[in-house]
């Protein structure tokens, strides 16, 4: 497992699990980051700004803090 912080633009990859509190859980489950959800990074922004990501077809922007704590397993 990898943070998500880490997949390439385009990418494809499969939400594994959360670090962090319930708080956090709590909030990536609400915008569909699922555990076995298939996500998909659509771009990184460059200068460590967010990431803009495809969750069951829906465009969410994550900044790098909150997507460095979704684990991720590669397709």
């Amino acid at each position: 497992m990898i943070p998500l912080t880490q997949i390439q633009n385009g990418d494809w990859v499969r939400v594994a699990d959360f670090q962090g509190g319930r708080g956090m859980e709590a909030k990536l489950t609400q915008l569909g980051f699922l555990p076995g959800n298939k996500i998909r990074v659509i771009r990184s922004a460059p200068f460590h700004g967010p990431l803009l990501i495809d969750v069951e077809g829906r465009e969410i922007v994550l900044g790098r803090g909150v997507a460095h704590h979704i684990l991720v397993e590669q397709l």
